[in-house]
């Protein structure tokens, strides 16, 4: 069952205004990198089911999570059917993102009142996304639409709550065009937690890396 509501949820998304991503097999790395990320300020975290037997590494970190970092909200990415978002919820997924807009798993998220992002690419998208219950939809890929296609969203709907993932980086620049643009957050990936940072375990970097985004984000929030 997950440790915070769907609202929590969506108030932490928009009160942190990113949230970092990544995956990777090896469970002690894993732990290494949420602790990193929470130390960094850091208070979400997606982990993107993208290998074999990833739902049993996320299940080892969230119990890390849940005794160690109790404020760090952990959830799932990537996932492409019902019977995952299913499976992630049962081992404690506090949050779904998709890569698509997938009405089964709107149904078994809002079931168990589980906050889902779905992947949107379009007007009509993201207000189909809206009326099955989507209070912030996922901009994917991120940098294939930019910030001028959040502003054309944004007029007719200024309701709606955009988080763009995929070319989106930690920078001033970057950051500065897509809350100036409207988003209420943003996934960030590999700009983020790199695959250097993974290989060679620069922990001290990730948790600079983090600090650094917290704190432009937070300039930027109070313009």
């Amino acid at each position: 069952m997950s440790q915070f509501s769907r609202i929590e949820v969506a108030q932490a998304m928009k009160n942190t205004g990113f949230i970092p991503l990544f995956f990777h097999s090896d469970i002690e790395l894993g732990k290494n990198i949420l602790k990193t990320c929470y130390e960094g300020g850091a208070r979400l975290l997606e982990f993107t089911s993208r290998g074999d037997f990833a739902h049993e590494v996320f299940a080892e970190l969230n119990k890390f999570a849940i005794k160690y970092l109790p404020e760090m909200i952990l959830g799932v990415g990537s996932v492409t059917d019902a019977a995952a978002a299913s499976l992630y919820m049962q081992l404690g997924a506090n949050f779904v993102v998709t890569p698509v807009l997938r009405e089964d798993i709107a149904i078994v998220c809002n079931r168990r009142k589980v906050l889902w992002s779905a992947g949107c690419g379009s007007l009509t998208e993201i207000a189909k996304a809206e009326e099955l219950g989507c209070e912030i939809v996922k901009l994917f890929p991120g940098g294939t639409y930019g910030p001028d296609f959040v502003k054309a969203i944004k007029a007719p709907q200024p309701w709606t709550s955009i988080m763009p993932t995929g070319g989106v980086s930690n920078t001033y620049e970057n950051l500065k065009s897509w809350f100036d643009a409207g988003v209420t957050c943003v996934g960030l990936g590999s700009n983020l937690i790199s695959n250097d940072i993974l290989k060679n375990k620069d922990f001290d970097l990730l948790r600079t890396k983090i600090a650094d985004t917290v704190e432009i984000i937070k300039s930027l929030k109070e313009k």
